[in-house]
């Protein structure tokens, strides 16, 4: 296969040419890792590659369609996962030192299932360490490159994820999201990005392993989910890695959804647009674009649209207290004391924190109120706009941007709207919307409590009339 077309396929087509005989899966394999080496070197998306397991996959995959034996949705798709993702015999460092040897015994569940579906698995996508950052720096690996400008950074924590799939290695990518780490590198990279309904798509082992001090953590608010290229390859992924499963006590059933069926948005669908949170600073630039994005959306799409703030309460230093209570501090100091290792200022942070017990119970409280806040809400509206973040890509080597149009900002103050709908479980997409400065910009979509299908509907609908922004500089 010629390698200038395979970075243009979807998920969508190469499965139907593997799975139909026109294209081999090591036509396709060969295609993918030509051009992950092209760009590799440039954007350091990859923290660790399977080529030989990936190759035997394809081969094995091959036999099978040779045979006229049944193959999976997404057969001889390559797929990139990302390091706070188990893979069974492939490392998993979870972007630290740690773990810088670390190989599973086992896939998380939602690793099995592509296996399941014949997706080939081309290696392990770089991350902060631990996720804790939105961004792909930690101690262990170059810092990941933004394909549109490779000294910005992709933002994170799926920083690698968001790279590999922007460059055109693959197609579609495995993020995890706890507070936005598919939604923000999805926003910065100019790619879809979508979480799903908590329990939507089961977890295990990963952040409910207690075997795993640093990674499990998050319990109650961590979520994975597709980053792809277009709507139908993301909702292609979901219908492949949802669904319940007895390992994980969050998941629920997906019996209520056809992923790769998204009904049209009906006309008339009432939207809230909230463009700021709070006094939060925002690039005058992005929100300029994202209003004219959701101005084009509505006229288009026939919306009812209403433009208001969110409500006031001191969400964000509740979603961080909740990162430190459901964090193995314990775990990770004894695994720090049994190896001395250096660690990123994110995590000596984190362990430095004195908290008092209220703090816990304060969390849990201001975080029902939200809850509540946001389903008084819901009731008044079909789903929430916002940007998707506050700035464009920063530089690679800063943990985020310290001003905005000049003015200091406290330290992620610039992505004030991803992580509230972590406390909420509420279902959520970034789409693009724009460019700024060549830079890309995301639009997110909020949807009702378990209302996947109502995001995948307007996400499908905006892409469909919002301008295309093209292909980044750095593309295979």
């Amino acid at each position: 296969m010629p390698i200038e077309e395979y970075p243009t396929l979807s998920a969508r087509t190469i499965a139907q040419r593997v799975s139909s005989g026109a294209v081999s899966t090591r036509e396709i394999l060969d295609a993918a890792f030509k051009a992950l080496d092209k760009v590799e070197p440039i954007i350091h998306a990859f923290a660790t590659l399977a080529r030989e397991e990936a190759y035997a996959a394809a081969d094995a995959l091959d036999g099978r369609i040779a045979r006229g034996e049944p193959v999976g949705p997404l057969a001889g798709v390559p797929v990139a996962i990302k390091d706070l993702v188990l893979t069974k015999g492939i490392r998993t460092t979870f972007g630290s030192n740690l773990y810088a040897d670390y190989v599973p015994d086992a896939d998380d569940i939602v690793v099995e299932r592509l296996r399941a579906a014949d997706a080939i698995i081309l290696g392990k996508t770089n991350v902060s360490e631990f996720g804790f950052g939105a961004h792909g720096n930690n101690l262990l690996f170059p810092a990941t490159g933004n394909p549109w400008n490779t000294e910005r950074s992709p933002g994170g924590s799926s920083a690698g994820s968001a790279a590999a799939v922007a460059a055109g290695v693959c197609p579609i990518a495995i993020g995890s999201d706890g507070g936005g780490s598919v939604r923000l590198p999805a926003a910065l990279s100019g790619l879809v990005g979508i979480k799903a309904a908590m329990g939507r798509v089961p977890l295990w082992p990963g952040c409910r392993d207690i075997s795993l001090p640093g990674v499990s953590g998050w319990e109650s608010i961590e979520h994975i989910g597709p980053i792809a290229r277009d709507v139908a390859d993301a909702a292609l992924m979901l219908s492949v890695i949802a669904g319940p499963d007895p390992r994980d006590r969050w998941s629920i059933p997906c019996a209520d959804l056809d992923w790769t069926s998204i009904a049209p948005l009906p006309r008339g669908t009432k939207v809230l647009y909230w463009p700021t949170w709070y006094d939060h600073a925002i690039e005058q630039a992005l929100k300029d674009a994202t209003d004219r994005a959701v101005s084009l959306v509505a006229g288009a799409c026939g919306l009812e649209l209403v433009v208001g703030a969110p409500p006031e309460i001191a969400v964000h230093a509740t979603f961080k207290a909740m990162v430190a209570l459901e964090t193995d501090l314990t775990g990770m100091r004894k695994l720090l004391a049994e190896k001395p290792l250096p660690v990123s200022k994110a995590v000596t942070d984190l362990l430095a924190e004195s908290r008092p017990f209220e703090d816990a119970t304060d969390a849990i409280t201001a975080r029902k109120a939200f809850v509540d806040e946001i389903a008084k809400v819901m009731s008044g509206c079909d789903f929430i706009l916002t940007p998707t973040l506050s700035v464009t890509a920063f530089p690679k080597d800063q943990d985020g941007p310290s001003t905005i149009d000049g003015k200091p900002i406290a330290p992620y103050e610039w992505c004030p709207f991803t992580s509230p709908f972590n406390l909420t479980g509420q279902p959520a997409a970034s789409v693009p919307c724009g460019l700024v400065n060549g830079l890309p910009v995301g639009l997110q979509i909020i949807g009702p409590h378990l209302g996947d299908a109502q995001v995948l509907s307007a996400a499908a609908a905006f892409e469909a009339v919002l301008p295309k922004i093209g292909r980044p500089p750095i593309h295979a």
